[in-house]
């Protein structure tokens, strides 16, 4: 039947039945192409001839309301395969408005990989078939952008980035494809990103605003893994030369650019709390990740702060310490863990002295978990005994300038700490903390309480 149906739609359909049968047989052709790979192929060959016979204008909606109604009764990975491919073929043959009209069916693309990438009922072979059609689809985008003039040449190109970042970042959610993952960075350096760019947030601030403009409701369906995928590009390139081959990113002078630029390195560290968020990411990318901040965060970078401020980054950066906790908390490997923290401790040695304080209350306030909470407060302690260190070599070395810099940089030992200690042992939900759930965090806060009792009862705070 599927051999005749696809002979009868090369030749012998008036034009007027094939266009009546475009609203519904592409739909039902790609039902049967999970059967077999023959089924596949004349699945593919009956909706390439629709395009051949119909307006491609009028199949690319047609295509995607098809991928937009997947039928549960089928497996979706094997449906929606010759309907993408049916875009690729409708892409490359529109002849005008190829922007819009690309831009309104990418997102109906993307959001069909996402639901089929994060099941796990699928055949590697049906995701990478999958997969394989995915970055077809997107040569074909990169296909027309060459034939483009200069101004929507400019905006197909940003759209193109942030498709593959979108489907870079369902390649590793899914299975770790590293095959795909080059494919699709090799694409990268056509749209005019960098790796410095990318790990900023930057490339992809410009793309988006080169897309989207100041249309919210367009915002809203880009934004899905576009900075998981940006971010992701870094960690890939950590992991495997040639993914910076492909990329054509110069990744150590990325890690330096990085440990050099208090700014940059505070915008990095906000990109990455993407992955360090992502729970459908393997463990394996947030172990790569860790180290790449570890990396960029080594070294005195205390001393290269000078006179930052980092107020325009406090929100990202608490995001990204704070999913740094959940990863300290849940991760079953003991090196990983270690490792989180070590990185904890030095994001927050990174901000400036002024914020840290800030940023450790919230860190307190917002955390569920009375192990964190006490291992924060620790922390709060090993601030506050750091800046009565400092505070008594520069009263006992009179020739040691106090500037107005050092000076602020005491702000640990102040009222605040009384309710920071008050919030734990007292907490919002009125009345005493619960125990034993919470016995670490108050055995915490009491000693933090006890040090800055003892401190100050001996006159050095």
């Amino acid at each position: 039947f599927f051999v005749k149906l696809n002979c009868k739609i090369y030749g012998l359909f008036a034009q007027e039945n094939i266009d009546a049968l475009s609203f519904e047989l592409p739909k039902s052709a790609s039902k049967f192409a999970g059967v077999s790979p023959q089924c596949l192929e004349i699945s593919d060959n009956i909706i390439h001839r629709f395009i051949e016979k119909c307006s491609p204008r009028d199949m690319l909606p047609i295509l995607c309301e098809a991928l937009d109604s997947p039928n549960k009764t089928v497996q979706a990975a094997t449906y929606v395969c010759p309907l993408i491919s049916g875009l690729s073929d409708v892409f490359i043959s529109l002849q005008r408005r190829h922007f819009e009209q690309i831009k309104v069916a990418v997102p109906v693309v993307v959001k069909v990989v996402k639901a089929i990438s994060t099941e796990s009922d699928y055949e590697d072979t049906e995701l990478g078939t999958l997969f394989e059609r995915i970055v077809v689809n997107a040569l074909s985008i990169q296909t027309v952008c060459r034939k483009l003039e200069d101004g929507e040449n400019e905006k197909l190109r940003a759209l193109l980035g942030l498709y593959v970042l979108q489907i870079l970042a369902l390649v590793s959610v899914s299975r770790n494809y590293l095959h795909f993952a080059l494919r699709l960075a090799s694409i990268l350096p056509y749209s005019g990103i960098s790796g410095l760019g990318l790990i900023t947030g930057y490339s992809v601030d410009t793309m988006s605003h080169i897309v989207i403009g100041e249309d919210e409701e367009d915002c809203s369906s880009f934004s899905s893994h576009i900075y998981l995928g940006a971010s992701l590009s870094v960690v890939w390139a950590q992991k495997h030369d040639e993914f910076a081959q492909a990329a054509k990113f110069d990744f150590g002078a990325i890690k330096t650019e990085l440990q050099n630029n208090p700014t940059k390195r505070w915008q990095a560290v906000g990109m990455l709390k993407h992955v360090f968020a992502s729970i459908d990411l393997p463990w394996e990318f947030k172990r790569y990740t860790v180290d790449f901040l570890l990396y960029i965060t080594s070294g005195d970078i205390s001393n290269k702060l000078g006179h930052n401020d980092c107020s325009l980054y406090m929100t990202s950066l608490f995001s990204s310490l704070q999913a740094l906790t959940m990863i300290i908390i849940y991760a079953s490997d003991t090196v990983l863990r270690k490792n989180a923290f070590e990185a904890l401790k030095r994001v927050l040695g990174d901000i400036p002295n002024s914020q840290r304080f800030d940023i450790l209350k919230a860190l307190i306030k917002n955390s569920d978990s009375s192990s964190m909470v006490a291992i924060l407060l620790d922390l709060v302690r090993g601030e506050m005994h750091r800046e009565r260190i400092l505070r008594t070599s520069l009263q006992k070395n009179e020739a040691l300038e106090a500037d107005s810099k050092t000076c602020q940089s005491t702000l640990f030992w102040s009222t605040s700490i009384r309710e920071l200690v008050e919030s734990v042992l007292r907490p919002d939900t009125g009345g005493p903390p619960i125990l034993p759930d919470n016995s670490d965090a108050v055995l915490s806060a009491l000693n933090l309480y006890r040090f800055v009792l003892m401190t100050e009862a001996a006159g050095k705070a």
